[in-house]
């Protein structure tokens, strides 16, 4: 089995990041200049076949996503387990850093976030295995290849993972509107785990149950809440911060 990922960036981060990648098509007419000179060396670097094509055949490979040029076939995503993505903070000698997310389905939002949370620094990114988004050529795209350098772990129930990590100290805060404590009111050091949820529906109940406590995200204007991808990478950034002061705080002691 294989799948396309179509875009300059995501072809580019695949290629230099190791993924198998078994065929690239590049747009005829722009092969030898510009961004694609440079993906088509790479692939030739990697012994990548290289096959120039017009502009219909990108389009009917890309099915109405937007290929900038450049199609290429890689080997299926690899999800991971839990225990991979503690090992990820492990190694890095960092308390783990998590993103779990309730049933998303907008692959949108999904690679916006992934893209944030790769740019904060997160470990890794949990998603439930039912009714909820996946890793697909529209995430690769979205996230501007940054899934590929993230670890997402696709489990068969989000509450039972969620409980497995709070055995292993991980706090879990989750993301709610009627939350009285404010985001930046909340202390998100240490192991932690930031819960979104769903488009237009927020935490699930046994989700919200599930976590330790919820932070909510002022609104001073005339919408009612941000999307997914917004206010997860608000909270993300809150986050970061704090661990970055901490540290600062402590080197300075």
């Amino acid at each position: 089995m294989s799948e396309l990922i179509f875009g300059r960036h995501p072809v580019e981060e695949a290629l230099r990041s190791g993924v198998p990648v078994r065929r690239l098509w590049v747009l005829e007419r722009q092969m030898n200049r510009g961004p694609l000179l440079e993906i088509r060396r790479l692939a030739e670097q990697r012994g990548v076949p290289v096959k120039p094509v017009s502009r219909a055949e990108l389009d009917r490979l890309a099915a109405g996503g937007v290929h900038q040029g450049v199609i290429a076939r890689v080997a299926p995503y690899r999800y991971s387990t839990l225990d991979e993505v503690l090992r990820v903070a492990e190694e890095r000698g960092e308390s783990p850093f998590l993103l779990l997310l309730d049933h998303l389905n907008d692959v949108h939002n999904f690679g916006a976030l992934v893209r944030t949370a790769e740019a904060a620094g997160l470990h890794g990114v949990v998603i439930p295995a039912r009714r909820s988004v996946s890793v697909t050529p529209v995430v690769y795209k979205t996230s501007a290849g940054a899934v590929l350098h993230m670890r997402v772990a696709r489990v068969p129930n989000l509450v039972q993972a969620m409980g497995w990590l709070k055995e292993r100290g991980v706090w879990l805060v989750g993301l709610d509107p009627d939350a009285p404590l404010r985001y930046d009111q909340a202390d998100l050091r240490g192991a932690l785990g930031i819960v979104v949820g769903a488009e237009g529906k927020g935490l699930s109940r046994l989700v919200r149950e599930t976590c330790d406590f919820l932070v909510s995200l002022p609104m001073r204007g005339h919408v009612e809440s941000l999307n997914a991808s917004v206010a997860g990478g608000i909270v993300m950034y809150e986050a970061l911060r704090q661990r970055l002061d901490e540290a600062k705080g402590a080197r300075q002691a």
